[in-house]
C-alpha cells in the first residue's frame, strides 16, 4: 500500500459514528488541526516540568551513545553495521573489518549516510535495511521508508563505488520487498504494489515476479500469484543449494512452501500451519499443530527434520530434534555451516542446545551450550541466574562460530564470539564488547513469580525491584505486557526502563501472559479469537497478586503496551478501570468492528477474529475498547500516543477513542508523532521524547 492510500480515509461508510469520520484521514487538514490541538495540550502538560526534560535528556544519551555495542553482519570480508548518534540522527550505514573491530576504537568506512541523503533529497529516509549480494558482495540493495512507514521503497548500491547505481535496480514506494534471485546480481524477486489488483486485502503483495537487469517493471516474469484474500506472497534464493522457494501466507499463522524448478513449482508437503525451510540437506518443519506423519504423532511446538530429497521422493521417517514440555518450548532455530542451534525457553528463561546433523547411518546427536555460569551466580535460595544468552551465526555459509550475546534486566550486554570444534564442542568464547552501565543497578534485584489468573493457569512475571523497596503498598510500579502473536518477553538489558523508572525508585513488572509464546504455541492459540479474554484475565491477574503481594496498590499501579499491547492497554481501561492508576496506551488496536477495514487490520483476523461474521463478532464485540468505553463510568487517567506515519495501525483507533473520552470528561493525554511509522518514532530525539513522555505520565499519576 502506498502512502497515497493513506491520506483519505479508508473506509469512510464503515465508521459506525460519523462525527468521528474525519479522524479517519490520516493528513486531513480537519483531523491533523485536532491533533495538533491535543499535542499541544500534552507538551504543556508532560513536557512543562523539570523532571520531563531529566528523562528526555537521560534517554536520549542512552540512545546517542557512542559506548554502544556496533552489531554487525558479516559479509565477505567485512563487518556491517547501522549507526545511530546524535550527530547521525538517522543513521549511516558503515562497514570494517576484524582486525579493526577487535579493537577498542574500530575504524568505519561509511557507505550511506543516511541524514546526508534525507537532506539532499529533500525525504525523511529512516532506515529498513539492506541486502548484500553474495558471493561477489559488491552490490547491495537498499531499503528506505519515508518517515518511518512500512512503505517503502528499494535501490541498488554499489559497494566498490559507494553509489547508487543509476539505472539499477528500483522498487517504488510500497509495501513488499525486492530480494537477489541469482548470484551474478543480473535479477532480482519482487513483491510489491504492481497496479490494481496486485495486492492482498491486507495491502501486501499478493505477485511476485522475476525481473532482470535493464528489464521494465511491466515486463517483469510472473512466478507466483497468491489470492486477494491472502496476506502476502515472497520468494527467495538459496544460493548455498541454487534453490528458489516462494512462500505463500494464506493467513497470519498459515501458508504454502513452494520449491521453484525448472518444471514449475513443487509444494512442500507439510501442514499449512507449519513453517517449513531447507538447509543444505535437510527439509526443517516447526509445528505449530499436531501432525500425525510416518506412523508417528508429533506435538504441536516439535521441531522435525527429514532429508530434503527422500522427503520430495516420499519419504516421511522425520527426527524429532525437539519436543515441547510443560516448561520449556524452542523460539528459535540458528544454522552454521555445520550445526543447527535451538534457542529453548524453559519457564522464560533460555538454554541453548547444539545438534550435528548424521554422517551416513548415524544419528542426530545433541549437546548443550552453556554461556550463563560463571556470568551471574545462582541466588542464595540455589534459583538459576534470570540471564540471557542469545545466539545468531556470525556467517552460516562459511563458518561454525557464533555471535553470543549475555544480558540480564541489571547485567549491561556483553557480545561475544564463540569458536566450535568439529565435533560442536566450544573451544574459546572470545569477548569483544561490553556495554557500560546505563543505570545503577547496584542492589537491583530481579526476581521471577507466578500469579493464578481466573481459569487457574499459572501466569510468570518478572519483577525488576530497586534498592530499598520496601513491601507496603507504597512503590509506583509499572507492570507492562504484550500477549499477542506469540512473541515472547525475556529478560535482556533494561538500559532505557532502568535510567528512567528503577533508578528513581519504581518497580518495573514485566508478565508473560497466554497470547505470547513463551510457552509455545498452545500458549498462544489459548488466548486466540473467543479466548482472548484469557489474555486479559492473566494481566489483571498479576496485577492483582502485585497488591497481595504488597508490592504495590492500585493507586501507584501503572500498566503500559503498545501495538497488540495497546489492545491489551485498551481492555485493561475498559474492564478493569479499579486495578490501575494510570495506563499508557501505545500505536493501539482498539475500534475492533473496524480493524478488519484499516491499512494491514485484516491480516490481523486469524489472531482476532472476522467482525464481519455476525458469530464473531459476538466474541470480538466483548474485547472492543472503543465500545466497551461507558461515558458514565470511572476511568484511570490514560495516556494514548500514535503516529501519523504508522501505515499498520491506523492512528485512529487511538484517535477515535481519546476523542469521546475527552467529550466525556475524562482524563485523557493524547500525544502523535507525526513521523516514526508502527515504530512510534523516526529517530532517537523523538524516540527519547516518546519515551519521556510516558514515564513523565506516570510519575505524575502514580505519585
Amino acid at each position: 500500500m502506498t502512502d497515497t492510500d493513506t491520506s483519505t480515509p479508508i473506509h469512510p461508510d464503515s465508521n459506525p459514528a460519523p462525527h468521528l469520520a474525519f479522524l479517519d484521514d490520516v493528513e486531513g487538514e480537519k483531523a491533523l488541526t485536532w491533533v495538533k490541538e491535543r499535542n499541544a495540550e500534552a507538551e504543556a502538560t508532560l513536557a512543562s516540568t523539570s523532571r520531563y526534560g531529566e528523562l528526555r535528556d537521560g534517554v536520549l544519551a542512552i540512545l546517542d551513545s557512542t559506548d554502544k555495542i556496533p552489531g554487525v553482519v558479516q559479509r565477505g570480508d567485512y563487518l556491517y553495521n547501522v549507526w545511530t548518534d546524535a550527530e547521525h540522527e538517522r543513521g549511516i550505514w558503515r562497514r570494517t573489518t576484524w582486525e579493526s573491530y577487535r579493537s577498542d576504537n574500530p575504524e568505519w568506512e561509511v557507505l550511506i549516510d543516511v541524514d546526508a541523503l534525507a537532506e539532499a533529497e529533500d525525504t525523511p529516509w529512516v532506515w529498513h535495511g539492506a541486502t548484500v549480494l553474495r558471493p561477489g558482495n559488491n552490490r547491495a540493495l537498499i531499503d528506505l521508508s519515508r518517515g518511518g512507514s512500512d512503505a517503502d521503497i528499494t535501490r541498488e548500491f554499489d559497494l566498490e563505488t559507494k553509489q547508487f547505481v543509476d539505472d539499477g535496480f528500483y522498487r517504488p514506494e510500497a509495501k513488499g520487498s525486492m530480494q537477489w534471485a541469482d548470484t551474478t546480481g543480473e535479477s532480482v524477486f519482487v513483491a510489491t504494489d504492481f497496479g490494481e489488483g496486485s495486492l492482498t486485502d491486507s495491502g501486501y503483495p499478493r505477485v511476485v515476479k522475476r525481473l532482470r537487469r535493464d528489464q521494465p517493471m511491466d515486463q517483469a516474469e510472473t512466478i507466483f500469484e497468491g489470492e486477494t484474500t491472502d496476506i502476502s506472497v515472497g520468494a527467495a534464493y538459496n544460493r548455498l543449494d541454487d534453490r528458489t522457494f516462494v512462500y505463500r501466507s494464506t493467513t497470519f499463522y498459515t501458508g504454502e512452501f513452494f520449491e521453484l524448478t525448472d518444471e514449475g513449482l513443487v509444494k512442500i508437503d507439510i501442514p499449512e500451519s507449519a513453517h517449513g525451510s531447507v538447509w543444505t540437506d535437510w527439509l526443517i518443519v516447526r509445528l505449530r499443530d499436531a501432525w500425525q506423519v510416518g506412523g508417528q504423532t508429533f506435538a504441536a511446538g516439535s521441531i522435525l527434520v527429514i532429508n530434503y530429497e527422500e522427503f520430495l521422493s516420499g519419504k516421511r521417517e522425520f527426527t524429532e530434534l525437539f519436543a515441547p514440555t510443560a516448561s520449556a518450548t524452542a523460539v528459535d532455530i540458528t544454522a552454521t555451516k555445520t550445526f543447527l542451534v535451538l534457542t529453548i525457553l524453559d519457564d522464560v528463561v533460555n538454554r541453548i542446545e547444539l545438534f550435528t546433523p548424521p554422517v551416513g547411518d548415524d544419528a542426530w546427536t545433541s549437546q548443550p551450550l552453556d554461556f550463563v555460569s560463571g556470568v551471574v551466580p545462582e541466588t542464595t535460595e540455589g534459583q538459576r541466574p534470570i540471564v540471557t544468552a542469545s545466539v545468531a551465526a556470525i556467517d552460516s555459509e562459511t563458518s561454525d562460530d557464533l555471535w553470543v550475546t549475555i544480558e540480564s534486566f541489571n547485567l549491561p550486554s556483553t557480545l561475544a564470539v564463540a569458536h566450535l570444534a568439529s565435533d560442536g564442542s566450544v573451544t574459546e568464547v572470545e569477548t569483544l564488547k561490553s556495554l557500560p552501565a546505563y543505570y545503577d543497578a547496584d542492589g537491583v534485584e530481579v526476581s521471577q513469580h507466578f500469579a493464578t489468573s481466573e481459569d487457574g493457569t499459572k501466569v510468570p512475571y518478572f519483577q525488576i525491584s530497586p534498592v530499598g523497596a520496601t513491601a507496603d503498598g507504597s512503590t509506583p510500579t509499572l507492570l507492562y505486557g504484550y500477549g499477542g502473536f506469540e512473541v515472547s518477553l525475556t529478560p535482556s538489558y533494561f538500559a532505557v526502563a532502568g535510567k528512567s523508572w528503577v533508578e528513581r525508585g519504581g518497580v518495573y513488572v514485566i508478565a508473560n501472559i497466554r497470547g505470547g509464546g513463551e510457552y509455545g504455541p498452545q500458549w498462544h492459540k489459548s488466548a486466540l479469537k473467543e479466548n482472548r479474554h484469557k489474555a486479559y484475565e492473566d494481566f489483571a491477574a498479576v496485577a492483582k497478586d502485585l497488591v497481595e503481594r504488597g508490592v504495590t496498590t492500585p493507586e501507584h499501579l501503572g500498566a503500559q503496551g503498545g501495538s497488540n499491547g495497546g489492545l491489551l492497554m485498551g481492555n485493561m481501561l475498559t474492564q478493569y478501570p479499579e486495578l490501575f492508576g494510570a495506563i499508557v496506551c501505545q500505536v493501539p488496536l482498539l475500534d475492533m468492528r473496524r480493524y478488519t477495514k484499516l491499512l494491514a487490520g485484516a491480516s490481523w483476523a486469524a489472531e482476532y477474529g472476522d467482525p464481519d461474521d455476525p458469530a464473531q463478532w459476538e466474541f470480538i464485540k466483548t474485547f472492543s475498547p472503543f465500545h466497551l468505553f461507558d461515558p458514565d463510568a470511572s476511568y484511570p487517567p490514560i495516556l494514548f500516543t500514535t503516529s501519523t506515519r504508522d501505515d499498520r495501525v491506523h492512528p485512529a483507533h487511538a484517535r477515535t477513542l481519546a476523542f469521546e473520552m475527552l467529550a466525556a470528561g475524562k482524563d485523557v493525554t493524547y500525544f502523535e508523532n507525526i513521523e516514526g511509522g508502527h515504530g512510534g518514532a523516526a529517530t532517537n530525539a523523538q524516540r527519547a521524547m516518546m519515551q519521556a513522555y510516558a514515564y513523565e505520565f506516570l510519575w505524575q499519576r502514580l505519585n
